[in-house]
């Protein structure tokens, strides 16, 4: 299981840490990802990591403000976001992928997602 944590409200401008953290084994994981969704809106894709290699890709609304890490179980992929917007506002959740089939910044390549966490950006 997954369960993402470190939202909350900031403001514009400001900087937020996320965290994922993990209550079974790791072994085996191909890529993890942070993907956000506002209502009525599909799941976005913010950043992704492949377990192995550390390559870090990142979707093009975040790249040059957030960045995303390999950690620990308590922290496996620490989201750090800064020059934070009002755009950025939405639930930000983490996912976890096993295959190794499509890309890191298809949300449908994912198998296991935890309990997202809100992120609020005032202007």
């Amino acid at each position: 299981q997954l369960q993402a944590s470190g939202g909350g409200l900031v403001q514009a401008g400001g900087s937020l840490r996320l965290s994922c953290a993990a209550s079974g084994s790791t072994f085996g994981i191909y890529g993890m990802g942070w993907f956000r969704q506002t209502p009525g809106k599909e799941r976005e894709f913010v950043a992704g990591i492949h377990w192995r290699t550390s390559t870090v890709f990142y979707g093009d609304s975040v790249k040059g403000r957030f960045l995303i890490s390999r950690g620990n179980a308590l922290a496996l992929v620490p989201l750090s976001m800064n020059s934070l917007r009002p755009e950025d506002t939405a639930v930000y959740f983490c996912a976890a992928r096993y295959g190794a089939r499509g890309e890191l910044n298809d949300v449908r390549t994912y198998e296991y997602w935890g309990r997202g966490t809100q992120v609020t950006v005032s202007s």
